[in-house]
């Protein structure tokens, strides 16, 4: 029985995938039709389980924090493809898709991935447990990444409005770029031994940690279909964006809606790797990929657009408003009180929670 199950297991991880893909192929610059649509949004939630699935074989294959590395590495490097498309294709919404996407991403996992793998390990453990310096320094690293690249441009006064000058948004690329490389150089070699889990006293492995590693063709088979499901599941989510927009636009909500409705749905394979992170008692890597997916959603897409918007048309507007700063603000105040300690209670997760709704409902109502 056992077999069988694995063997259906394997066959859904692969045909998934590909059938998403396919989706994606058959429907890119189309109208779709209702039907469709709701089939598209069925194979962008099938994805994204077997994203989950294949990054957690490679992860098995090359430990922690590779592992998380490698599924928020891909998932951002194909997001910054996605907003490049989308702001390629013109419009006065365009300017600022990048700002709207990048700060919800990190709402999402400052918030949202973090409050519910905390809640989710207190639950079962009553404590979470993790390093501080770890932690603490990944932190830092997004709180100065998001005040330099969203902040900042509203208070410069070399252009009007919220934009950088040419010289500062160079400044702002490379030095994000220059945080995120040393951040993954601190993670993976000169202290890497801070972002493994924490092991507790008395503590029932989970046998799945010591299973004997994937092989080296299973392991790249997984590798293929991860990018497979992950160019999936942001194409499809740009395929179902059309009707999102319209039915924001019909609903007379804020366009920075759509930002946060496809952010959502891009962030879903981190959020479950998380999750599942988080019932094994792994909160150390639940806060890797929360806190590397924040890191690498900024590092990376602001150097992209940077570069990009040499050829795109249109102004580029980075800078959040008041409300968004005090809501970045509060996360930031709040995070550290969470990280520094090193261990985290129900009460923690159910603060960051009700952070995530506010930024929610203020997306929405604002």
């Amino acid at each position: 029985m056992k077999t069988g199950t694995t063997a259906l297991s394997a066959q859904w991880t692969t045909w998934v995938p590909v059938a998403a893909a396919l989706a994606l192929v058959v429907g890119w610059g189309r109208h779709l039709p209702g039907f469709a649509v709701t089939m598209v949004g069925l194979c962008l939630v099938g994805a994204v389980l077997a994203a989950v699935h294949h990054a957690e074989v490679v992860a098995h294959r090359v430990g922690e924090p590779f592992g998380s590395i490698v599924l928020a590495v891909a998932v951002t490097v194909i997001e910054v493809g996605l907003i490049v498309t989308l702001m390629a294709g013109g419009g006065a919404k365009a300017s600022t898709y990048a700002r709207d996407t990048v700060f919800a991403a990190v709402m999402i996992t400052c918030n949202g991935i973090v409050g519910l793998s905390l809640l989710v390990t207190a639950l079962r453990k009553r404590v979470a447990v993790f390093h501080a310096e770890g932690s603490g320094g990944a932190l830092a690293t997004v709180c100065t990444l998001a005040t330099m690249t969203l902040v900042l441009p509203t208070f410069t006064t070399g252009r009007p409005g919220r934009e950088f000058t040419t010289a500062q948004l160079a400044f702002a690329a490379i030095a994000s770029l220059s945080l995120y490389a040393i951040f993954i150089a601190v993670q993976t070699v000169r202290h890497r031994d801070y972002f493994l889990p924490v092991e507790r006293e008395g503590h029932v492995s989970d046998p799945d940690e010591h299973a004997p590693p994937p092989g080296t063709r299973q392991t790249w088979w997984s590798v293929a279909l991860l990018f497979v499901a992950l160019v999936a599941v942001v194409g499809d989510a740009k395929l179902v964006s059309p009707t999102i927009e319209g039915g924001v636009e019909s609903a007379g909500l804020p366009n920075s809606v759509v930002g946060v409705v496809i952010a959502l749905m891009v962030l879903m394979p981190e959020t479950l790797a998380a999750v599942r992170a988080a019932r094994r008692d792994r909160m150390q890597t639940s806060l890797n990929l929360a806190y590397g997916s924040a890191i690498a959603s900024i590092g990376l897409t602001v150097p992209a657009i940077a570069l990009a918007s040499i050829w795109l048309p249109g102004a580029l507007i980075l800078g959040i408003d008041a409300t968004h700063m005090v809501l970045l603000t509060l996360t930031a105040v709040v995070s550290a009180l969470t990280v520094v300690p090193g261990r985290a209670t129900l009460l923690q997760g159910f603060v960051h929670l009700v952070l995530f709704a506010a930024f929610v409902l203020l997306s929405f109502s604002p």
